[in-house]
């Protein structure tokens, strides 16, 4: 491999990964390495790449034939199976960044910055030095010390606490920051491979509004973990940055004293949404809508409903469509008048009315409609969302095509390879063996 004789794990993060021809394979997420058999030095055997699709997968350190700060070169044979973390191996910029250890000349404490990564043979690779900041005296806390002590590349032998039972505590704001650029979807992926504790100290350092985009794209189990482990009134921040049917999504899947309390401490109208949407079968209309759509008078103009779907916390679902309704314009407004398209309001004057060019042939769904009659009315008019009305004609709310499409894949969705990334790409895809392309062949 050639690299130079010495690679500092943290700037790995994020580097493109190419193939022999120049061809983008990936970028690096994160250093996976082992203790040796003397339990004290950790052996890097691979990186987590992802590679297109959001799969993260294993490449073996014996297919990289290069790395350095600026990119990563793979010989261009590499298994596009999932990575699974194995019991063993140890994530160095999840797992080992940030944490808290002591320094063995008796000088205090100290938190990891980096790890250096030296060669100590032609195909090997191991954690030689850590690169610490040096815990400043005071009772500041343990983020504000660390920033403010000196700096110092000791020897990997002279700290204790890097691994194992006596580890020390662990920050994640270096690891939050390589998430700076990445969508809730995929922070989310991030999230499910690490370990429980891990996931935490992770939630604890995303701002609320951050944090509540990530739960909505993570699975029950690991959302519910995450929800539980916030103290109560961080739990009741974040759910009232959800939108309402996810806020709701993540409170059904709670014991019932745990779901009160936390409605509870919500602002009164954010709860008061939740608490309607929890009255309804998840796997019905009034249980899959938003009760947040975007509303509007008949006497609204184009150029005003053009303004109101530029907002960037819509989707691009709820954002596709305006619902004209008779005031009250809160749901549940007075009656549904018809949805104006934002390719209608494209083709209008921007002074024309909204009730001048509304769609009045849009027939609202009651809210106990089952989830199959949504998602058929969905796909025979092509359409993108769907009012849900009650009896009289008003306005409940709208239920998207992402929130049907949640529903009706299987629950672990999230974890299942994609078959189509999984046997195209820029590098040639592999039988899977146990994980990792050890022993794998490549497709005849």
């Amino acid at each position: 491999m050639s690299s130079p004789s010495r690679v500092f794990a943290a700037r790995l993060a994020g580097l493109p990964v190419f193939d022999p021809i120049g061809d983008p394979v990936g970028r690096v997420r994160d250093v996976v390495s082992v203790l040796r058999g003397d339990g004290r030095r950790l052996r890097v055997v691979g990186l987590v790449v992802e590679v297109p699709g959001r799969r993260r997968v294993f490449v073996p350190l014996t297919r990289v034939t290069a790395m350095d700060a600026g990119q990563v070169i793979t010989t261009g044979l590499v298994n596009l199976r999932r990575f699974e973390q194995r019991s063993t191996e140890v994530l160095l910029l999840a797992e080992v960044l940030e944490r808290r250890v002591e320094l063995l000349d008796g000088s205090g404490t100290a938190t990891v910055e980096d790890l250096a990564l030296e060669r100590p043979g032609p195909r090997d690779m191991e954690v030689v030095r850590v690169f610490v900041r040096r815990d400043a005296p005071g009772g500041l806390g343990s983020r504000l010390r660390g920033r403010r002590g000196e700096t110092l590349l000791v020897r990997a032998d002279d700290v204790r606490g890097l691994l194992g039972p006596s580890a020390g505590a662990q920050g994640a704001s270096l690891l939050v920051a390589t998430f700076e650029d990445m969508k809730p979807a995929d922070i989310a992926d991030a999230l499910h491979d690490l370990s429980g504790r891990r996931r935490l100290e992770l939630a604890a350092e995303l701002d609320d509004d951050r944090l509540a985009d990530v739960l909505a794209e993570l699975g029950e189990e690991d959302r519910v973990g995450v929800v539980t482990g916030l103290t109560r009134e961080r739990a009741a921040d974040v759910l009232e940055a959800m939108d309402a049917d996810d806020a709701a999504d993540v409170l059904g899947e709670l014991p019932e004293e745990a779901k009160e309390t936390l409605l509870q401490l919500m602002e009164p109208d954010e709860a008061a949404d939740v608490r309607r949407l929890l009255a309804y079968d998840e796997e019905t209309a009034g249980g899959l809508m938003t009760p947040e759509p975007v509303l509007l008078g008949p006497e609204a103009t184009v150029a005003e409903a053009l303004a109101l779907v530029r907002r960037s916390d819509l989707s691009p679902a709820l954002a596709s469509s305006v619902y004209v309704c008779r005031a009250p314009l809160e749901t549940p407004t007075g009656r549904l008048l018809g949805v104006v398209h934002v390719q209608a309001m494209l083709r209008a004057a921007p002074h024309e009315q909204l009730g001048s060019i509304v769609d009045a042939d849009v027939d609202g769904m009651p809210p106990d409609a089952p989830l199959q009659a949504v998602a058929r009315r969905l796909a025979t008019y092509n359409l993108v969302s769907v009012p849900v009305t009650d009896q009289a004609g008003r306005l409940l709310g709208a239920v998207t095509v992402d929130d049907v499409l949640d529903h009706i894949l299987p629950e672990d969705w999230r974890e299942q390879d994609d078959p189509e990334t999984a046997t195209t790409g820029t590098i040639p895809a592999l039988v899977p063996s146990r994980r990792s392309g050890r022993g794998s062949s490549p497709v005849p």
